[in-house]
């Protein structure tokens, strides 16, 4: 067993942060919230702009139009007449293929001083999409006047080509050469060249060709009758493309093959209505924010965490994404673990955290990641993320029955087990510990991974290395998949091996973790294996993969529905009771979506589905009250107050993809939905609806090569299953 130094003191316990770790956080000297910003996303390309279109420079701001990790466009303004134009309406469609603002003409004034046309008489809407790297936007203006109007408009632009991490917060002492600009009679090439020797471009181009055109502006001298309308195109692309259609043709087709490909995602897995329009919204902005987030790579889709710190590829969150959303749209978790095992590790890298077999944490592609400025070009610095890879490959079996393709990636698998016996198990006690191998990487590597979130009763940060409750669950999860996995290739020796293993485990983990006065297992087990005795929603996930004990389930969701715990919209990430808590901190006291549908899932997995049914009313009751139905990466832990909403996070994403799967996910859990793809079955385990939902119907429900639909009546505390008349040959069971 190779044994690892522990990092030095002072650092792995938290006492004091490296300043290369400070770095890495995102300070909140902006609202997101405030902002309430528009984004757009295709591919490795995203986009953020204000209600009215615009992106806006300046401090804290983290609008603009971005390209692996760097910024492309950091300034665009729009004015009509030199004057900014009034917001009527801003909207992104429902399945988030176009931004659409819709805006009017403010007061112009003559020399003289007095109204020379009065305000909404003009109308411009602004009409944006985001496709293969390249913005396009048509604006067209309507005169509703009585009388032929001469309007300027004027678009000014910059590109500061920033990396991320220094929009979120980071100081560079050197960055690389800003190259002249290149202005031509319809086009304009910003360019930049990095210290990395890359050259980064954005490439503007304009249709019809402007009344004015700088390397910072383009004036367009327009004439409109009565009741006529005129419209301008412009084309912003990462790097340089050659001009041959009219920008109007391109804007059609590129348009229409935006459209297509989202509605070719969405039809990929099973949809939902129900009783409730609401939830309907709700659900369809859930379907359409995953879809967007999505991104198509060799080994198929693959969903990025959230825009817009974490629009790339973390392992985590993709995993998570993909085991929520997997009864619903098997795909996403083969693009997930085909994608995750060709980037396994294979060697050891001290700066990277890797070490052979251990699963991604996070991938970026800009300046400073290339220079090493930031450790995260391809980073392995997640406890977690290897044996999660091996629960989902498992799921995905268990869901598809695709035993070819999982035979493609067994090796994988076993170098990720492999990985938990001589790596991840650092002291050779049977759980597995973190800590990072220098003081550039995370400090805490679970999920929670805040320079404060594991920590002692009395509110001393644990010192490492650490072994987390929920990680000690993830690897009883991929011990029960190793087992399942290889009965299924008939090696019967090493499934019984770790069949056994699961078994131990979970006895040595209930004699460690589990403690009777809080009535819950403890947070972690620091360094000198001392408990954190801190009540947290850590304890759900135990719940998730089933290393709980049965006699311990009542106590554990007794706990974490308690008030403490349990806000009214979600369960806190630790209890209002505990010493670090704060209700506004990220990780000690917040609300976590994707967190609360994990712990209803198990709660639904230990026959709590009346418990599972109450976090999925609280979250949704938070949904309604989010601009676009969109829950966000967390919301602050407040106790929630009649007819009014949840407080929100200041620099929360938004959209988040496992955020986005979890209202999904909790459809799952109420119902108690399972496959068993070998008997072609569908059962449902004590099913429940929540209050708001009166009846629910899915639709394309895949189980091997069949589709199914299937109605839920709610009648009073039961509900009735009623499959819709098909011959596909599946069977429906429900177990109550």
């Amino acid at each position: 067993m190779t044994q690892i130094q522990p990092d030095t003191p002072g650092i792995a316990g938290g006492q004091a942060l490296s300043q290369a770790q400070t770095q890495f956080f995102i300070p909140a000297t902006a609202s997101l919230h405030e902002r309430r910003p528009r984004t757009l996303k295709h591919g490795d390309s995203f986009a953020v702009f204000d209600h009215s279109g615009d992106a806006i420079s300046g401090p804290g701001s983290p609008e603009g139009l971005y390209h692996r990790d760097t910024r492309h466009l950091s300034h665009l303004y729009f004015t009509v007449n030199d004057m900014r134009p009034i917001l009527l309406s801003s909207a992104l469609r429902d399945d988030n293929a176009m931004l659409t603002c819709d805006l009017a003409n403010p007061d112009f004034f003559g020399d003289d001083g007095r109204v020379a046309v009065e305000h909404d008489l003009i109308h411009l809407r602004r009409t944006r999409f985001l496709w293969k790297d390249a913005l396009y936007e048509r604006i067209t203006l309507r005169n509703f006047d009585t009388e032929t109007r001469q309007i300027s408009v004027d678009l000014s632009f910059a590109a500061d080509f920033a990396d991320l991490f220094e929009i979120r917060g980071m100081t560079r002492l050197r960055r690389g050469a800003m190259r002249e600009a290149q202005v031509g009679a319809a086009d304009v090439l910003l360019g930049y060249l990095g210290r990395d020797d890359q050259e980064r471009q954005t490439h503007l181009h304009f249709d019809p060709m402007p009344t004015e055109l700088t390397d910072s502006h383009a004036r367009f001298d327009v004439t409109v009758p009565p009741g006529a309308r005129c419209a301008l195109f412009t084309r912003i692309s990462c790097s340089k493309i050659d001009v041959r259609d009219g920008l109007s043709k391109q804007f059609l087709k590129s348009l229409r093959e935006a459209m297509q490909a989202l509605r070719s995602a969405r039809k990929r897995g099973a949809t939902l209505h129900s009783s409730n329009d609401l939830f309907n919204e709700v659900a369809r902005r859930s379907v359409a924010d995953i879809s967007m987030l999505s991104t198509d790579t060799e080994f198929g889709t693959y969903p990025y965490a959230g825009i817009p710190w974490f629009s790339t590829v973390f392992g985590r969150d993709a995993i998570i994404t993909a085991l929520e959303t997997l009864w619903m749209d098997p795909a996403i978790s083969r693009g997930v673990l085909g994608y995750l095992a060709a980037h396994q590790a294979t060697g050891f890298d001290p700066a990277a955290d890797a070490e052979p077999g251990k699963i991604l944490h996070e991938v970026r592609h800009g300046e400073m990641a290339e220079l090493g400025e930031v450790p995260f070009r391809h980073y392995y610095g997640s406890i977690d993320s290897t044996p999660l890879f091996v629960m989902l490959a498992g799921a995905y079996l268990e869901r598809t029955g695709d035993m070819a393709f999982l035979k493609t990636i067994l090796p994988h698998i076993e170098a990720a087990l492999a990985w938990i016996d001589l790596h991840g198990d650092r002291d050779g006690d049977g759980f597995v510990e973190y800590g990072r191998l220098t003081d550039q990487g995370l400090q805490n590597q679970g999920w929670k991974d805040s320079h404060d979130s594991i920590f002692h009763a009395d509110g001393s940060i644990a010192r490492g290395p650490i072994a987390l409750a929920e990680v000690q669950a993830y690897v009883y999860g991929a011990w029960r998949t190793a087992a399942a996995l290889f009965r299924a290739v008939g090696d019967d020796v090493r499934a019984a091996d770790y069949r056994d293993r699961a078994g131990q485990l979970r006895d040595r983990f209930d004699a460690a973790f589990f403690d009777a006065a809080l009535g819950t297992y403890v947070l972690a087990l620091d360094g000198d294996k001392r408990p954190c005795r801190v009540r947290s929603s850590n304890a759900g996930h135990v719940l998730y993969t089933g290393l709980a004990r049965e006699e311990r389930a009542e106590a554990v969701v007794r706990t974490l529905m308690a008030p403490a715990s349990f806000s009214g919209w979600g369960v806190r990430t630790i209890a209002s009771t505990e010493k670090r808590y704060n209700p506004m901190s990220y990780h000690n006291g917040s609300i976590w979506p994707h967190d609360n549908a994990l712990i209803a899932s198990g709660f639904s997995r230990y026959g709590y589905q009346r418990e599972a049914a109450q976090i999925f009313e609280g979250l949704f009751a938070a949904a309604t009250y989010v601009d676009m139905m969109r829950l966000p990466e967390l919301f602050c832990g407040f106790p929630r107050r009649r007819s009014q909403g949840p407080t929100f996070y200041p620099v929360a994403c938004s959209p988040q993809a496992w955020s986005a799967a979890a209202p999904l996910a909790l459809i799952q859990s109420s119902l108690g939905l399972r496959f068993d793809v070998s008997a072609k079955q569908i059962s449902f385990h004590k099913p429940t609806l929540p209050h708001f939902l009166q009846s629910l119907t899915i639709s394309s429900l895949g189980i091997d090569a069949a589709k199914v639909d299937i109605a839920f009546d709610r009648m009073g505390d039961q509900v009735v299953v009623k499959p819709m008349p098909h011959d596909s040959g599946a069977q429906i069971v429900t177990i109550a």
